[in-house]
């Protein structure tokens, strides 16, 4: 099967940014969004064709999915070590397209009408389609390098829309933060790429994913402080995974890009670039875990269970939805890094790579919802935080009920989406690790009560004053929901383990009755304890806050991490270091330079008198100087 016509699929959002950022003073507005919505809308199609054709007609052969690649070699380095450009064709990047896609055209098409009357529509629309082209990019790429250079534009792309409010100070900010962050995270991504080439001569992902292989089994003996350096490689490359999905402790960028309009939030940091870092560990999971009995894979495990802890004992707390939502996605995506930790590879054992990669697809849905739902409540009642919110169904019948759907999908209610991936992910970690697996328990638990202490601040609880009264969105917000509301219903019934799976041959995933049981109760107390506390105005939630104390406050102010890297940042890094660096470098490294050149005047001020320009004195060197010689060759020649 010939599959070289996906190029066409990231380079229709390319041609798209170019036309809107060269144009866009020429262009309308109205017509700059067609445009966009028209060329995510081709890329979506393109998706949906590849996905028909590989997972249906072409894709299998013996059992096994296949996988195709069309390439063209960019740089040569060696006779084995080039940088090549092209796309690769298997399971998860086709699972990839269709969620970049669907969630893409969503959110162009809901931008119509939540941007609609910026001064930068066009460019708004112009910076949605680089990040697609980006993002597209990303999941096609062949080899290493090539994940890099998109992984960097998916970097810029978010960017450009984190601080797509320029004249507002905090997004500038939460812009820069976003982006510096990542780039420390991003360091350690390319020195692990860099170990991978020196010592294996390859940056291709067929020759680094075959088990058998020489790239693998050649240098998996070389050892640097204990562990072998394919190991260490891997842990790098896990860091900049863990950078881009706003995994602990490189997690504080994520909060703060709520600052972007809430498409943005949506489109980046809730299904799309936020996953960014599973896919990269589900792309290298054969090395992962044939390495070393998957000692990377631990870590991969554990720092994804703490970062979902973690945020959803943060979640609980915060008062501005859109922030509730993004510690959410922090903790979603620890969900799917610990399943990715927990799992196998052959048959059933790979459980946890196929749970992993199935609530990536459901959470883009639901996730991408309740981001849409939000920014819908934003924009009737300007306002981010509870405080302002309240009996908001009476008014928005079909935000309500959409963000409901979302809310009890990621809750794990069946039989919604979120139920059938977030059990399989409990099963993968019951079977490899208890304590990981009443983490997971635990966490479904929060995730359920801080999902609906919002849901009922916002629809339910007492109706707050509205300056104006608010009213339902308009269709284009309203279809977008409508849409991922019903894939978000219907997601949990693909039969997931047929298709995407860590050897890609399939199998017959059942659900785990006692413990999705254990798993559903656990959701049902959490969606209980907040229709208790926030469905109707009571103290409850008051007599909490007291009693936890210092506690609660320490977890409303996300346990003070942006205060310690500041602190680090400041006091010790810029003070500590970078100051007395500074006063080196200026005393003494530009002091010298400073002092060279002085001198240098100083010499040609004493000096330049000898070219006065003056007939006579020239002579009269010259003379004195045949004189001197005379007398020295007379002095020589007597003695």
């Amino acid at each position: 099967m010939n599959f070289s016509y996906i190029i066409l699929i990231p380079l229709i959002p390319l041609v798209v940014f170019l036309l809107l950022g060269i144009f866009n003073q020429r262009i309308k507005p109205a017509v700059s969004g067609y445009v966009g919505v028209l060329g995510l809308l081709t890329s979506t199609l393109l998706s949906f064709y590849t996905a028909y054709q590989y997972f249906f007609v072409y894709g299998k052969a013996n059992g096994v999915y296949q996988t195709f690649v069309e390439k063209t070699v960019w740089m040569n380095f060696t006779e084995t070590l080039a940088i090549d450009m092209g796309v690769l064709v298997d399971p998860i990047s086709v699972m990839m397209l269709i969620v970049v896609s669907i969630v893409s055209l969503m959110v162009h098409i809901y931008s119509r009408g939540y941007m609609k009357g910026d001064d930068g529509y066009t460019k708004f629309f112009a910076f949605l389609s680089l990040f697609s082209f980006s993002m597209y990019g990303l999941v096609l790429a062949t080899n290493l390098f090539q994940i890099y250079i998109f992984w960097e534009l998916v970097g810029v792309s978010s960017y450009l829309l984190i601080g797509y409010y320029y004249t507002k100070p905090s997004a500038v900010s939460a812009a820069k933060k976003a982006f510096i962050v990542t780039r420390f995270a991003d360091l350690g991504f390319l020195i692990g790429i860099l170990i991978v080439g020196y010592y294996t001569g390859t940056y291709d992902f067929e020759m680094l994913n075959n088990p058998e292989g020489n790239a693998i089994l050649n240098w998996a003996s070389t050892s640097f402080m204990g562990l072998s350096v394919l190991t260490w490689a891997l842990i790098l490359i896990f860091i900049g995974g863990a950078g881009k999905s706003a995994m602990f402790p490189l997690h504080i960028w994520l909060p703060d890009a709520m600052e972007g309009p809430t498409p943005v939030s949506a489109l980046i940091h809730a299904a799309t670039m936020v996953v960014a870092g599973v896919f990269l560990v589900a792309r290298l999971f054969p090395m992962y875990y044939f390495v070393e009995n998957g000692f990377a894979l631990n870590i991969v495990a554990y720092v994804g269970a703490f970062s979902a802890l973690f945020a959803a004992i943060i979640a609980v707390t915060q008062t501005d939805i859109k922030r509730v939502l993004a510690f959410s996605t922090m903790s979603q995506l620890g969900y799917m890094m610990l399943a990715l930790g927990v799992s196998g590879y052959d048959g059933h054992e790979g459980l946890g790579y196929m749970a992993s990669m199935f609530h990536l697809f459901a959470h883009a849905m639901f996730k991408a919802l309740l981001f849409l739902c939000a920014g819908s409540v934003i924009h009737a009642v300007h306002s981010n935080y509870l405080k302002d919110m309240g009996g908001l169904r009476k008014y928005m019948p079909i935000t309500n009920i959409t963000f409901l759907i979302a809310a009890l999908a990621i809750a794990g209610v069946p039989p919604f989406a979120g139920f059938f991936s977030k059990d399989e992910i409990l099963v993968a970690a019951f079977e490899h690790n208890k304590l990981i697996y009443f983490v997971g328990v635990f966490v479904a638990g929060l995730t359920a009560f801080y999902m609906f202490r919002i849901y009922f601040g916002i629809f339910w609880g007492k109706e707050t004053k509205y300056e104006h009264k608010p009213h339902e969105s308009p269709i284009s917000m309203t279809f977008p929901l409508m849409v991922l509301a019903l894939l978000s219903i219907v997601g949990g019934f693909i039969p997931f383990s047929k298709f995407v799976t860590a050897d890609k041959a399939g199998f017959e995933a059942h659900l785990n009755y006692p413990l999705a049981a254990v798993a559903v109760g656990v959701g049902l107390l959490g969606i209980g304890l907040a229709w208790a506390f926030y469905k109707n105005e009571n103290n409850l939630a008051d007599k909490m806050v007291n009693f936890f104390g210092p506690f609660y406050k320490w977890t409303s102010d996300k346990f003070y991490f942006d205060e310690i890297y500041l602190f680090i940042t400041k006091k010790i890094l810029f003070n500590r270091v970078s100051a007395p660096i500074a006063k080196f470098d200026k005393k003494y490294v530009d002091g010298t330079m400073v002092g060279i050149g002085n001198k240098t005047v100083w010499t040609s001020e004493k000096i330049k008198s000898l070219q006065s320009g003056k007939v006579q004195d020239y002579a009269f060197a010259f003379i004195a100087g045949v004189v001197v010689l005379v007398l020295v060759f007379i002095y020589m020649w007597t003695n």
